[in-house]
Formats: C-alpha cells, sequence, structure tokens
C-alpha cells in the first residue's frame, strides 16, 4: 500500500465512524447524519490500484468485526441485471435471510426469480443493507463499476439519493474516463450533498516504485522503468517482472503493457492457453466444472494445469470458487486475443451448460447473444424469454436482448408479424428506462410500415398492434412534452375509421393528453372523448367506458366544468367499484385520472380510495408509467388532508419513478408536488421546498404547457414562504401569463391567494383588491368549499391590510369552517391560526384562544412544521400554557439547547428529521424506552410538548430565522405570516 496513507487515513476514518454508529459511540461535528450511509468513490486509470486498495479497506473492515460483501463489475456482461450486486451478496451465508420479510422483493439481486416492481425492489434493497449492518455495519465494496449493467446504476443511484439509515459504507471504484456520464454525475450530486467522498488515486511517487522494486536493481534501471510506466504500479510491477525475466531487450524502450501481457502466453502449452482463454471468455460462469467442460480437459491433468497457471500468477481463485485471471486488463486483452470463433465456441457450450443445468432464461441469455451467429429460433426464445422475465426489473437489458433478436430475425413475410411485436415490446422497454427518444422513433417507423402479414390484407391482429403503437408512441411523445404531436397523432389515426375497441382506445389518450396541451385544451378534444364513450356503451365494453368516464371527469373538472365533472365522476366511479381488479389491469390511468379528478371535485376518500387501488393494480401488472400520478395524486389529497410525512414519502417514490423513466415534463411535475409537500412539512426557514421547487422549474425549461406552468405555481409558494414575495409574484406570472390563462381553471383562486399576499406584502394595495375579486368571481363559479375558503382568506387581507381586524377574523373564520366542510384539515388549520390572534384584537380573547388551539393541534396531528413555525408565532395573548413554546429570542434559545447533553441534542435532531422514537432507536442501537427518556427531558429542558413543536426548535437553531418574532407585529401586517421574515 505504498504512497496510499492519506486515503487509507479517510477511509479508516469512515469505517471507524460506521463502527462508531453501530455501537450508539459516534461523536462528531456531524451528529445530524450519523447512522447514515456513506459512499466512497475511487476513482483512478486503470492499473493504478483501485481494486488493491479495496481489497485492504475490506481487510481493514473484516477485522473491525463489519459484515463485508465484495462484487465485481465485469466487462463482457454488461447486460447481465444487477450483476455486480448479485456477485456480492453471493458472499452471504444461504441463512441470513431465513426470516427477512421482503426476500422476495430483491429477489433478482439473489439470482431467483420474481416479477417484481424495480423501484420496490431499490426501495427493498436499502432495507436488507440496513439488516446487513446489524450489530456492528456493513462494507459493500463494488469493484470496477464503469463496467455495472444499467439496472445495477439505477440502483446504485438511488442508495446515493436515498442514504441507508444505518451504519453502512459503500465503496466503489471506477475509471474516471470509462464511466457512464449517468454514474460520474449522480456520483458528482452525492459529492455536492455531502453523501459522497471521493479519492481520486494519483500515480506512485519515483521513491514509492524504487521502494517496490527492492534494493537488486540499480537506481538507473528502476528510473527507467519508472519513467516507461508513468508511476501506474499495474504497469511497473509488469515491466520489472519482465526485466528480471530478461524478456525485455536493454537496447530498446520497454515494451507496451499489452505486448508484455501477452508475452506471457507465447511460452504456454495450449491446453493450458486454451484454459487462460476459457476463463476470460465465460467470466463470472468460469468455475472449474464449466472450464472444463468447455475445454475438453479434466481429471488430474485439469488440475495440473489449473495448478501450474495459479503458479505463475495468471489465474487465481475468487470466491464461490471462481477461476479468475490475476487483473481486469488482463482478461480484456486475453479475450480480445482469443479467435473469434474460439469464443463463439465457448459460449455456445457454456450456453449448453447452463440450460442442461436449468439456469434461468436470463442467466443463459449472455452466452447465448455471444454464441449467435445467425438465425436460430432456439437461441432467440431464450433471448424472448429473458427479456419478458426482466422487462419489470432491468428494462435497459430487456431492450437490449430484443434488439439481438431483431437483428437475427429473418426480414421476411413469415416473420413480419413477430417482428412487429417484437418492436413494439422493445419500443416499451425503452420508453421505461430513459430510451424516450429511441422509444419514438422505432414506434414511428412501426407505424410507418405497411400493415400485412405474408403479403395477405390487413388484418384485425395488425391494426390492433397499430393501435397500441399508437397510443404508446403518443405517451411518450407527452412524456417529451409533445403533447401537440401526441394529438395530431391520436386525431390522425382517429381518421382512418378505426374498429370501435380502438376508438375507446385512442380516445382514452386524447382525452389524457389534451389537458397536458397548451394549444388544445379539453373543450376541443370533448366530441372524440364522446364518440369513445359510445363506441364503448354500443358495445357492451363497461372496462372501456369506466375509462372513458374518468377521463371525462378529469377533463371537465380541470377546465372548472365542475357541474359535469361531479356527473361524470360518480358514473366512472360507480361502474370502477363494480369491476373486479383484473378487468381493471387496463385502466390504471383512467384510474389516476379519476383520482385527480375527484381530489379537484375536493372529494378526498373517494381520491384516495381509487389511486389506491389502482396503485395496487399498476405495482401488479407491471405499469410503471402510470405509478408517478397515482403516487402524486395520493400525495396531493395527503396535503390538503394534512397528513404531511406520508405526502412526503409518495412524493418522494415518484421523484424515483421519474428519473428513471427520464421525461422532464413528468419530472418537473413530481419535482413541484414534492416542493408542495415539504412547504408543509417543513418548519420556517428550511431552505429545502425552495431548492426542489427551484428545481421543479429547471426541469420544466422554457414550456408554456401544464406541467410547466404547475411547476411554477408551487415555485411560487414556495417563495412566498420563504420571505421572498417579489420573486413569487413573478412566478406565477410566468406560470399563468399576464391574465393567468394558463393556469388551471379550477386551480386558480387557490394559486391567485399566492399573488394576493404577495402584492400586499409589495405594497400593491389595487393589484391586491383586484387579485381577490376575481378569486372571490372564479371561486363562487367553481362551488367548493377548499377554493372558496382561499378565496376568503384572500378577501381577509383586505381589511386586515385597512386596521378592521374583526372583518378579518370573520373571514378567517368562514375560511376555516368551508375547509372543514370538504376535509382539507390543511387549509383549515392555517385558516384558523391567521385568524386567532385577529379574534383577540376583536376583543374576541376566548374565540382566537380556541382557534388557535384547534389550529395548533391540526397542525401538530398532521406533522407541518410550517403550520406549527405559524402557530408559534400567531400564539395570541393568554393563550393556552400548554403552548409548545412562545417565541424565544436568540439569547433565549440558546440558553434552552445549552442544557442539552450531547445525546438529547441528537435525539432531538433526529426527532427534526421525522423519525419515530422506534426509527430513532433502531439507528441508534439503543431502546425505544431509552429514547423516550431522551425526548421527556428533551420537552421538560426546552419547554415544548410535541415532537413538531421540538422540531420547529431545531430548524430555528439552524438557520437562526426570526419567524416567531413576528408575533406581536402580525395583525399590522396582516399578511406578512405567509411569507415568513418580511
Amino acid at each position: 500500500m505504498l504512497g496510499r496513507s492519506v486515503e487509507l487515513a479517510r477511509l479508516d476514518a469512515l469505517l471507524d465512524r460506521a463502527t462508531g454508529d453501530a455501537r450508539g459511540t459516534a461523536r462528531d461535528e456531524g451528529f445530524r447524519d450519523s447512522g447514515r450511509s456513506r459512499l466512497v468513490d475511487i476513482t483512478g486509470e486503470a492499473g493504478i490500484g483501485k481494486s488493491r486498495l479495496l481489497g485492504e479497506v475490506c481487510a481493514r473492515a473484516h477485522r473491525r468485526g463489519m459484515t463485508v460483501l465484495r462484487g465485481r463489475a465485469t466487462e463482457y456482461e454488461r447486460q447481465v441485471p444487477f450483476q455486480v450486486f448479485t456477485d456480492a451478496l453471493a458472499h452471504l451465508d444461504p441463512h441470513t435471510l431465513d426470516d427477512f420479510q421482503e426476500t422476495d422483493a430483491v429477489a433478482p439481486l439473489l439470482q431467483r426469480s420474481g416479477a417484481v416492481d424495480r423501484f420496490g425492489l431499490h426501495r427493498s434493497t436499502a432495507v436488507l443493507l440496513a439488516r446487513l449492518a446489524a450489530p456492528s455495519g456493513l462494507l459493500l465494496a463494488l469493484d470496477d463499476l464503469h463496467w455495472a449493467d444499467p439496472a445495477s446504476l439505477e440502483l446504485l443511484d438511488h442508495l446515493v439519493r436515498h442514504p441507508v439509515h444505518a451504519p453502512v459504507v459503500l465503496a466503489v471504484t471506477r475509471r474516471d474516463r470509462q464511466s457512464p456520464e449517468s454514474l460520474a454525475a449522480r456520483l458528482t450530486r452525492g459529492l455536492d450533498a455531502g453523501t459522497v467522498v471521493r479519492l481520486g488515486l494519483r500515480p506512485l511517487s519515483a521513491h514509492d516504485c524504487a521502494e517496490l522494486a527492492g534494493l537488486g536493481l540499480p537506481p538507473a534501471e528502476t528510473a527507467a522503468l519508472y519513467a516507461a510506466s508513468e508511476g501506474n504500479p499495474f504497469y511497473f510491477l509488469t515491466l520489472l517482472q519482465a526485466h528480471r525475466g530478461g524478456t525485455t531487450p536493454e537496447s530498446s524502450a520497454p515494451p507496451g503493457l499489452g505486448t508484455l501481457l501477452l508475452d506471457e502466453l507465447t511460452v504456454l502449452a495450449p491446453s493450458r492457453r486454451g484454459i487462460v482463454e476459457a476463463v476470460a471468455v465465460l467470466g463470472e460462469h468460469a468455475t472449474p466444472a464449466m472450464v472444463s467442460r468447455v475445454t475438453g480437459r479434466s481429471g488430474t491433468a485439469f488440475t495440473v494445469d489449473v495448478h501450474a497457471l495459479t503458479r505463475r500468477d495468471l489465474l487465481r481463485s475468487a470466491p464461490q470458487g471462481l477461476l479468475t485471471l490475476r487483473h481486469p486488463v488482463v482478461r480484456t486483452l486475453v479475450h480480445e486475443s482469443t479467435p473469434f470463433l474460439r469464443r463463439v465456441e465457448i459460449h455456445r457450450l457454456a450456453a449448453q451448460e447452463l440450460a442442461r443445468a436449468g439456469a434461468s432464461a436470463a442467466e443463459q441469455a449472455h452466452h447465448v447473444e455471444q454464441s449467435l451467429t445467425a438465425w436460430d429460433p432456439a437461441a432467440v426464445a431464450v433471448l424472448d424469454e429473458a427479456a419478458a422475465r426482466t422487462a419489470r426489473t432491468a428494462p435497459a437489458s430487456c431492450a437490449h436482448w430484443l434488439d439481438v433478436a431483431l437483428r437475427h430475425l429473418p426480414h421476411t413475410p413469415e416473420h413480419a408479424a413477430r417482428r412487429r411485436e417484437l418492436v413494439l415490446r422493445r419500443a416499451r422497454a425503452l420508453a421505461a428506462c430513459g430510451g424516450l427518444r429511441e422509444s419514438r422513433d422505432l414506434l414511428h417507423e412501426l407505424i410507418a410500415t405497411p400493415r400485412r402479414t405474408s403479403g395477405g390484407p390487413t388484418t384485425g391482429e395488425d391494426q390492433g398492434l397499430r393501435v397500441r403503437a399508437v397510443v404508446l408512441c403518443a405517451l411518450v411523445e407527452r412524456h417529451l412534452g409533445r403533447c401537440t404531436e401526441a394529438v395530431a397523432l391520436l386525431r390522425r389515426e382517429l381518421a382512418r375509421g378505426p374498429a370501435p375497441a380502438d376508438v375507446v382506445r385512442l380516445g382514452l389518450e386524447l382525452g389524457s393528453a389534451a389537458p397536458q396541451d397548451s394549444d388544445t385544451s379539453y373543450t376541443q378534444v370533448r366530441t372524440e372523448v364522446e364518440a369513445a364513450l359510445a363506441a364503448a356503451r354500443s358495445t357492451g365494453d363497461e372496462v372501456g367506458e369506466a375509462g372513458v368516464l374518468a377521463v371525462a371527469a378529469l377533463g371537465e373538472a380541470y377546465e372548472g366544468n365542475m357541474s359535469a365533472a361531479h356527473g361524470l365522476a360518480r358514473q366512472a366511479a360507480a361502474l370502477v367499484d363494480s369491476l373486479p381488479d383484473n378487468d381493471l389491469t387496463a385502466l390504471c390511468e383512467p384510474l389516476a385520472r379519476l383520482g385527480w379528478a375527484e381530489a379537484f371535485l375536493e372529494h378526498y376518500p373517494d381520491a384516495e380510495r381509487h389511486a389506491e387501488r389502482g396503485l395496487d393494480i399498476a405495482r401488479r401488472s407491471g405499469q410503471l408509467y402510470v405509478v408517478p400520478h397515482l403516487l402524486l395524486c395520493l400525495s396531493h389529497v395527503r396535503v390538503q388532508t394534512c397528513r404531511i410525512s406520508s405526502a412526503l414519502e409518495l412524493a418522494d417514490q415518484a421523484e424515483d419513478i421519474a428519473r428513471g423513466i427520464g421525461s422532464d415534463q413528468l419530472l418537473a411535475f413530481v419535482l413541484a408536488s414534492k416542493a408542495a409537500a415539504l412547504v408543509a412539512a417543513c418548519p420556517p426557514g428550511d431552505p429545502r421546498p425552495l431548492a426542489v421547487a427551484e428545481e421543479a422549474v429547471a426541469a420544466a425549461g422554457t414550456g408554456v404547457d401544464w406541467w410547466a406552468s404547475t411547476a411554477w405555481c408551487i415555485f411560487g409558494w414556495a417563495a412566498l414562504m420563504a420571505g421572498d414575495p417579489v420573486r413569487a409574484r413573478d412566478a406565477m406570472l410566468q406560470a399563468g401569463g399576464p391574465e393567468l390563462q394558463r393556469i388551471q381553471p379550477s386551480m386558480r383562486p387557490l394559486y391567485l391567494e399566492i399573488l394576493v399576499t404577495a402584492a400586499l406584502v409589495t405594497g400593491r394595495s389595487e393589484e391586491a383588491r383586484s387579485w381577490a375579486e376575481r378569486a372571490r368571481k372564479e371561486a363562487e363559479q367553481l362551488g367548493l368549499p377548499m377554493l372558496r375558503a382561499s378565496a376568503l382568506r384572500s378577501a381577509a387581507h383586505l381589511p386586515l391590510a385597512q386596521g378592521d381586524t374583526a372583518a378579518a377574523a370573520d373571514l378567517f373564520a368562514e375560511a376555516a369552517a368551508e375547509s372543514a366542510r370538504c376535509g382539507a384539515v390543511f387549509w383549515e388549520a392555517y385558516s384558523l391560526l391567521l385568524g386567532a390572534p385577529l379574534e383577540a384584537l376583536a376583543g374576541r380573547s376566548r374565540g382566537g384562544t380556541h382557534a388557535w388551539l384547534r389550529g395548533r393541534r391540526l397542525a401538530e396531528a398532521g406533522g407541518s412544521g410550517m403550520l406549527v413555525g405559524l402557530a408559534d408565532a400567531t400564539r395570541p395573548p393568554g393563550g393556552d400554557s400548554e403552548a409548545p413554546y412562545g417565541s424565544p429570542d436568540r439569547a433565549e434559545l440558546t440558553e434552552r439547547l445549552a442544557t442539552l447533553t450531547a445525546r438529547e441534542l441528537e435525539i432531538a435532531e433526529l426527532v427534526a428529521q421525522g423519525l419515530t422514537s422506534q426509527a430513532i432507536a433502531d439507528r441508534l442501537y439503543v431502546s425505544r424506552r431509552t429514547v423516550e427518556t431522551h425526548v421527556s427531558r428533551t420537552f421538560r429542558k426546552t419547554g415544548v410538548s410535541s415532537r413538531t413543536a421540538l422540531a420547529t426548535l431545531m430548524a430555528r437553531r439552524r438557520t437562526g430565522s426570526r419567524f416567531g418574532d413576528a408575533r406581536t407585529e402580525q395583525p399590522e401586517r396582516g399578511p406578512g405570516a405567509l411569507g415568513g421574515d418580511q
């Protein structure tokens, strides 16, 4: 380990921290993050010593008593799903997971069969790592990650963005210049966020290389070898070995690394060279038994050859009995120098042996692909099955294997139908793994292909496949932000006079696409949607009828036609509720539409029920693209009904999927929804809501569609709550234009409240009055309680600005009552807390106290840090003595926190992060009773009486926010509470 003392010191510190976390003894300045995983990114060129360093880290972790799992990605197996994780987990004792409840969810990592949701697999893997970290920590070491398969990289991406809440160290090695852009970008973002530590390995110094060479080599010769190797230890040692063996001519410059390594092979007997070539080609399947079979060597002769190659350090024994070459560079050179037909034959024999042993199609697929040189129905059948089995968990591998099958499928009439089906499947797989543009190109090509099979006339099967391609293409266009193109494509297909069943499919997609198109409103496609409904009814298609009704309900609700939307939603719900889950498999997206329609109609229990059912069906049937919409519908409902922790968790899950799909528009919508949940969740002064909202509008780009409008509206809310009313106003005008026409009509009164508040805070009284009047008119037209409540709050700010506190208090109280009518608990609490201090100023102290108490209770029960902060800022005179805490100034705040022990402060921070007592106990490896004892002492010392109030206190400690100091000024400033520290 010459020249690596600095790197080893940093790695030792991370291992010590992990073992300290595991034992509950960690004490460093980063205690807020104690118990969370860290990733070490070890980078450098080939041969620089990354794997050697990783091996040393594994040894040191072993000595500390940590669980150590090590896997290696391999160059020629890049389409084998989860290969590097599977290799690492192969080290586990078979009985380790006997009582692990989520074994089925991680089956692909364990080389077991099972159709699972790939994003569920990511979450379950984090649970698995946390389990393996007990009781003394876990080191997961992943070597040569630049060669990892796409499914492994996606899983690693999840683990970087969602650090495991356990003493886990992930150590990865990779070559900078060969790393995929997505991997490098993710690790760099993790570096910025503090979840990744990067160690870039540099060449050894001349002194280090001299020490490596030993005293027997003259300094001049050592210097020449050092100059030739440029300090690369692998190259230096190879040169040194060749020099000592007398294979390098003294009169010329040292030969290249490849030449030196291949020279080692020239002295081998043919049988031994054949074994080396077989090991290079077989990779992860290079067991002694497999190598023996493909080389035809067996018994004593085979054993003698292997031992001889091991003594020469060409072969090494790896875990699980595998044979490997001593370095990946050696494998690359041997593999590339092995004659092509020899490689093909080795792969063919390996595929045969795996099939004979009953290996899955996914395990066979790599060798089948490499041995396929011509059309082979049996081989293509294996690739087809492998693609089908990995479509849900590893769509990139699925798309690759379908591509291989298509390249070997003859371009003849008898194979035309199968080719079209495989192309459609490949387009679907590409759409699921971020290849949206390639998917669209394939679909356009498929749609343009003449609809004939075997030279005969067009069949119903051809027509059905074409319509499926058109619908999928429209969906992909939507995800690419090309809704206008999607609408045009669907209308063109409808104009071709399709069968009634296809009219239903096309009408469903058209009704879904239109509201998202800046150039097409739902009213412009209402005729086509009604035709689809008629077609479904004429053929007795109850499933199709339910779907069209759901899409129509959302279209009308979006446009603000609430009477029509109510009727359509009731009809859709009645049909959906009468159908079994199997019939609803094709209706997952319409179920999302129904859920959103009911959410906009403020039928929150119905919206939640239908979205949860759709989510369950979508996950079981692998319909990934619709899952984010269902998750966000649930998240929206739970924000309105003040179940904030759940809302945030759902938005997080949707973000994972949106990033995997690769749609900027979908990501913008997801991040906007997450920002909305964060505004409600975070205490005053927390920068996260605005940061996520900024990322949402960045993802939306310069578009003016529904996705972008929604992102800008939420950005405006986040900016207002961050105390920047000017930026909030600009965002709302960006969202909707000067007349706000681009803002969703059925949500416009709520968004107008942001403009009213921003205008008043910035001294634009007449503008505020105009926006408030518009909010009143539109809310009355919509006739929904929560929107009327919003308009009432907007109206309340106007008399408040003129000093009429009684009138303002009445309007806030009326807003609270309207919100309560539909179960919008978040807005009820918000209205109560804004009005409570005004009640007192109007001479109604008792009413103010009751309003404040109820608002605070709702805020705390719902887990809303924003509302608890508002409660602390607006506690009326004579408020309940059991209030969480008043509004301590900085000196008092410092004094309270100074009384906490280090452990109490650590637990207070974990409480502020939203962890339950049991979760904190699991993380710190103490009992739940111990945690609750510390929490009680913390409450007593700080003068708070709830976890949410404690979270707000800790947030003020971190940010220095003076939100609470505004309490005495609040009545005069009116809307200032909305903007934080104005």
